[in-house]
């Protein structure tokens, strides 16, 4: 369930970053409006402005801080690939007392 979630988050930030991407609006400039079509987008991009990812240029326009969201997308995958290699060990960590515990005798 918890990874059902995740890709529901993710979803909304790809259809947050294409919509400034597509509309070119990756600099003051050149800002849009944008208006979440779901609760989750809503989120998400509150989430971003308060991160600094996008940024208010007018009462109803924003544009994408493409250096902003470069550096949390390299903090997401980080985190992402800590969790990994904890699993990682925490799983082989198991495997390992499983065999120990179980009398089996790895040698053999």
């Amino acid at each position: 369930m918890a990874t059902a979630a995740v890709a529901v988050v993710l979803q909304a930030r790809r259809e947050i970053q294409h919509h400034f991407f597509a509309a070119d609006a990756v600099r003051s400039e050149r800002a849009v409006a944008y208006t979440p079509s779901r609760n989750v987008e809503a989120r998400q991009f509150e989430d971003m402005l308060k991160r600094g990812t996008i940024t208010r240029e007018g009462a109803d326009l924003h544009s994408l801080d493409v250096v902003a969201y470069d550096l949390d997308l390299r903090k997401q995958h980080r985190r992402a690939r800590i969790a990994l290699l904890t699993l990682s060990f925490v799983l082989a960590v198991l495997l390992i007392a499983m065999a120990f515990g179980s009398g089996h005798n790895l040698a053999h």
